[in-house]
């Protein structure tokens, strides 16, 4: 008898073990009403220690000693300066611009309508069809890389998962894979494997820390209609898949699990963004600790596989799992353990910890880097290391966007002159291919760059980032938001000016046109008025240009006398020597 409860205990344990390495979901409680549950309280909730197997080493799992063990930034990081964002998956399947995969499930989009159209209704061919057919046939990571390269881009933020959460690599712990569905192919090897041919620095994104919110249109149904009332395919099981294309892939795996049942959850989903009321999903804790484990293993796992030079990961609060805002749902040291077992990793691998975290949004940290999405601060922003992020169009592929060089070069430069970098998402085409016009686009940027490398590459912010005009009492700034037809023409005069200080300590300042040939332009923040610029000017130059100019030191300003001839494109730099 002793034997064989010790056999039963034995076996459980293995059974216990082999769900832990697969990441089973735990059952699930019945699903109650909409709307019939009040979050759990925020405030009271303890934060949750998941205690994730990380690597060895010097940084343990909190905020305290990643804090105190982290080196700072990576040089590499400050002499990059401008980087691409791949954001590339199947949602761009449905040339519908972002959050397609949301959005198909709300019948007042126009990717409801695209979806339709192209794969029926999503009550019978949801997203699950578009990744069984998403086929990036045309996507060539070494060719990209190098058109990105030739651009003047130093680094790449590669898409690893969106919130539609379907792994772009050989996961381990999401079946829902680019190697297991779809393309068939390990896409985040591809692309590591392409960066370090061309000695291009990148990093492995991860957005699917609120795929649980976000997904719960696909848990809803047509409000009118010939299929009113009849539910999407988010409330599909894995035994319906019995017979079909998917069996032996569970839905909830990929749709997570209807939480509608929160105050708040629904109709927020059928908002354009907002996410659900600050709480905790206190009637489905085992699976929310299923849930933060396993978004925590997945980046592991990309971290093992590929080494990348940094991870980032979304949101608009300080951290994943905070209970708030895009953390919506639970509090848990998910975010520490994969940062402790990312630089822990480092130090093993390289000997250092030349790598970063992006932590979207989250204020000064040792050891994070922020971003600043669409919009760039106004004044000069020195107390942690940021990059500006924004799509020409948007962040997945939709017809019509406008493409123009010169929007994403003055992008470029209102970060770098704030000690930014920036990083602008090329939105490539549904088979993976980049259109004509971006390629054009690119090649125009990458020529400008190698024109004023000197003032980019390297620099750092000086005592004041602009001057120019002022309107409404504030500086004229290229507008925030999506890069389109509204930063494409907007326009800048002679006067607005923004500045850098090169590796070789000399002063750049950016006109942000091009001034008219045989022109004078004044920059009064290098007068001695402005007590800015209290050193004697030895030479002034003008980048790209071999003559001597022609320009005077007064007190009110440096007076520039232009060439007859201005043979330049969207901005001009000025090299100013003491």
């Amino acid at each position: 008898m002793k034997r064989k409860i010790l056999f039963t205990f034995l076996s459980l344990l293995q059974l216990s073990m082999y769900a832990q390495e697969k990441n089973s979901i735990p059952a699930v409680p019945s699903t109650l009403p909409i709307d019939s549950t009040p979050m759990g309280n925020l405030e009271t909730f303890a934060e949750l220690k998941l205690e994730i197997p990380i690597a060895k080493g010097l940084f343990e799992p909190s905020w305290e000693s990643i804090e105190k063990n982290y080196p700072g930034e990576p040089s590499w990081l400050r002499d990059a300066k401008f980087g691409v964002w791949v954001h590339f998956g199947p949602q761009a399947a449905g040339e519908s611009g972002d959050w397609y995969a949301r959005n198909l499930y709300k019948s007042d989009k126009p990717a409801y309508q695209n979806h339709v159209k192209k794969y029926g209704h999503p009550s019978e061919a949801g997203y699950k069809e578009v990744l069984r057919d998403w086929n990036p046939k045309n996507l060539d990571p070494e060719k990209l890389t190098k058109i990105y390269q030739d651009a003047g881009a130093r680094f790449l933020m590669i898409q690893g998962v969106h919130h539609d959460n379907y792994d772009l690599w050989d996961s381990k712990y999401q079946p829902w894979n680019s190697v297991n569905i779809g393309p068939k192919r390990d896409l985040i090897g591809e692309w590591a494997k392409a960066c370090r041919a061309n000695g291009m620095r990148f990093g492995v994104t991860f957005h699917h820390e609120y795929t649980w919110w976000w997904w719960q249109t696909a848990f809803g149904s047509d409000k009118e209609g010939p299929k009113k009332g009849i539910p999407y395919d988010g409330h599909l099981t894995l035994a319906d898949g019995k017979g079909k294309w998917w069996e032996g892939y569970d839905p909830k795996m990929l749709y997570g699990i209807d939480l509608r049942q929160y105050k708040g959850v629904e109709k927020n989903a059928n908002t354009d963004w907002s996410p659900p009321p600050a709480g905790i999903f206190s009637d489905h804790l085992e699976y929310a600790q299923w849930y933060a484990r396993n978004w925590a293993l997945r980046m592991m796992d990309a971290v093992k596989k590929y080494d990348p030079d940094f991870i980032y990961t979304d949101g608009t609060v300080q951290g994943p799992f905070t209970g708030d805002g895009t953390g919506t749902g639970l509090k848990a040291d998910a975010m520490q353990s994969v940062i402790a077992d990312f630089y822990n990793t480092s130090l093993k691998r390289r000997g250092k910890v030349d790598t970063f975290s992006i932590v979207k949004f989250r204020n000064n940290t040792n050891g994070t880097v922020n971003t600043e999405e669409f919009g760039i601060p106004a004044d000069i922003k020195k107390d942690q290391p940021w990059i500006a992020e924004a799509p020409v169009g948007d962040w997945f592929y939709a017809p019509d966007f406008t493409y123009d060089s010169g929007m994403m070069i003055r992008y470029i430069i209102e970060a770098i002159a704030r000690d930014g970098n920036a990083a602008i998402c090329i939105s490539l085409l549904p088979d993976g291919s980049i259109n004509q016009e971006s390629q054009k686009m690119l090649k125009e940027v990458g020529n400008w760059m190698r024109l004023n490398a000197a003032a980019v590459y390297g620099s750092h912010a000086w005592v004041t980032p602009a001057e120019g005009e002022m309107v409404n009492g504030k500086l004229k700034m290229l507008p925030g938001g999506k890069l389109g037809q509204k930063q494409a023409e907007f326009k800048f005069d002679v006067q607005d000016i923004r500045f850098t200080v090169g590796k070789n300590k000399k002063l750049y300042a950016f006109c942000m046109n091009v001034p008219a040939p045989d022109s004078q332009i004044k920059i009064k923040s290098l007068g001695k008025d402005a007590k800015y610029y209290m050193k004697k000017i030895e030479t002034v130059k003008l980048l790209g240009y071999k003559g001597k100019l022609e320009w005077k030191d007064e007190a009110d300003g440096l007076i520039i006398h232009c060439p007859k001839s201005m043979p330049f494109a969207t901005a001009v730099v000025f090299e100013i020597q003491q």
